[in-house]
């Protein structure tokens, strides 16, 4: 790959003319959002923001850097946990925050086509104005932006029923590391003209190009919604509950959630407003929530069908049922909670994993016993989408111990997850991607075949590797 250099003035000069006086950010003070991400764990430096309108600015900045064999790092919401959106030398940063429009509704091909600065919660709103669903749901929705969504696969609560980010696309406008712009928006469902290129640029972090606009699946907007949460005595009962559940409600199930106790008890103890769901305390709880877009369906007689099912079978121990929008609000409040509460209780390992929804009660038990042996009184705090097998496997600090002594310990207790996660067949990213701070991991644990079809596939798009340089691969 060529060497790359920070931008000269020149360089820099160009980019003003294309992108006109409010389409940077040269000040420091000013790009200071900009090279934080999340966690706290990523700073970053840069000369120069770019913030293009349009595809056309997108083009021409990326034609610039091209020629000048200047690197970019792609930034959408800056929502991102793994640091793939921060740049981490002199790179330019170029952020779509400012493509937001929401450019066409076709409710007849049920697609919504956007630009990719376009924040998520605003998609899910046009998509209910036409009384549709657009089902990509996460807890950042009110500042994650499509563009970084798609390119790194977000996840969800709604996988079990919809898919991952890339299942909920029909076409996409991207713009390459040269400045050529491929758009295919039209939205077909079936398009067997070759290489299904929108695939390529989903999931590759901004490394081959910048997704400029996108052309969403919609689905119909559900007319009922049920919500529960219960507790189960342990986590095979909690998979015996999922197959139940589905048996009986089939795709009425599109979430199905994990909450410990001790997530639980965290918001209890830093949450003003959280109350004990239930009388008596349990290990473990599941949020389940029906949705079907029929009216004259009796779902909730189909839930508490289920209910009477999974007590009588020994499956279930207690459980709430939602009875109003607040009341489905406050039982979702204790899953979406679960990450940021973590932050009162100090230090946060975090492991995004999945492994097949089988194998998560043998992996919470082989993971729990190898993290305890590095630190005996860490507190694993497991949660998240058990309907689909990815579990946000963290750890938080220990009571009594200092935070600088327990991140010592980050990279051991990584690697031990990691490997009860391979062992058994499973990611050790499931949905929040490489970024920075997994490319160790990826080499440890991708074959070698598969990485070298990536770094080919990377090469071919990015000869010069101007586009997110030290990311993912």
């Amino acid at each position: 790959m060529t060497q790359l250099s920070p931008p000269s003035a020149a360089t820099l000069d160009r980019l003003k003319q294309v992108l006109g006086s409010h389409g940077f950010i040269s000040d420091p003070s000013d790009m200071a959002a900009y090279l934080h991400e999340p966690r706290g764990r990523w700073k970053g430096t840069t000369a120069f923001v770019a913030r293009p309108k349009t595809t056309k600015q997108v083009s021409e900045v990326l034609k610039i850097c091209s020629e000048s064999k200047s690197a970019v790092v792609p930034q959408s919401g800056n929502t991102g946990l793994v640091g793939g959106q921060i740049p981490t030398g002199h790179e330019i940063l170029v952020s779509t925050d400012r493509m937001d429009e929401i450019i066409a509704l076709d409710t007849f091909n049920n697609t919504l086509t956007v630009q990719s600065g376009a924040i998520l919660s605003d998609i899910q709103m046009a998509a209910d104005d036409a009384h549709r669903l657009f089902p990509l749901s996460l807890a950042s929705e009110g500042s994650a932006r499509i563009g970084g969504l798609l390119s790194t696969n977000a996840g969800g609560n709604a996988v079990l029923r919809y898919g991952m980010a890339r299942d909920l696309v029909l076409g996409l406008e991207v713009v390459t590391p040269q400045g050529a712009i491929w758009s295919d928006l039209s939205g077909l469902r079936k398009n067997n003209t070759g290489y299904d290129l929108k695939h390529l640029f989903m999931g590759a972090e901004g490394t081959l190009g910048i997704i400029t606009a996108a052309a969403l699946k919609l689905v119909s907007k559900p007319r009922q919604t049920e919500t529960a949460l219960v507790a189960i005595k342990d986590l095979q009962s909690g998979l015996d509950f999922l197959n139940l559940a589905q048996q009986m409600g089939g795709e009425m199930i599109s979430a199905f959630e994990l909450i410990p106790r001790i997530g639980l008890e965290f918001q209890l103890t830093h949450i003003s407003a959280a109350r004990d769901p239930m009388g008596e305390a349990h290990d473990w709880y599941i949020l389940i929530e029906l949705t079907t877009s029929i009216a004259n369906i009796p779902m909730n007689v189909l839930l508490e069908k289920i209910f009477e099912e999974a007590l009588q079978t020994g499956l279930l121990l207690d459980g709430v049922v939602a009875g109003s929008e607040s009341q489905r609000q406050m039982l979702w409040a204790f899953r979406e909670n679960l990450s940021e509460v973590q932050k009162h209780e100090g230090v946060s390992l975090k492991h995004d994993v999945s492994v097949p929804v089988s194998a998560i009660p043998e992996f919470m038990s082989a993971a729990t016993e190898a993290v305890l042996k590095i630190v005996s009184d860490a507190r694993p705090v497991p949660f998240g989408h058990l309907g689909d097998g990815n579990i946000h496997f963290n750890i938080s600090q220990p009571k009594g111990m200092d935070r600088t002594d327990f991140e010592t310990k980050r990279d051991e207790i990584a690697q031990v997850v990691h490997k009860v996660v391979m062992d058994r067949g499973g990611s050790f990213s499931a949905e929040h991607g490489i970024g920075v701070d997994k490319r160790r991991t990826l080499k440890t644990f991708k074959s070698d075949t598969a990485l070298d079809l990536m770094t080919r596939v990377k090469e071919a798009i990015d000869p010069d590797g101007i586009m997110n340089p030290g990311k993912l691969l």
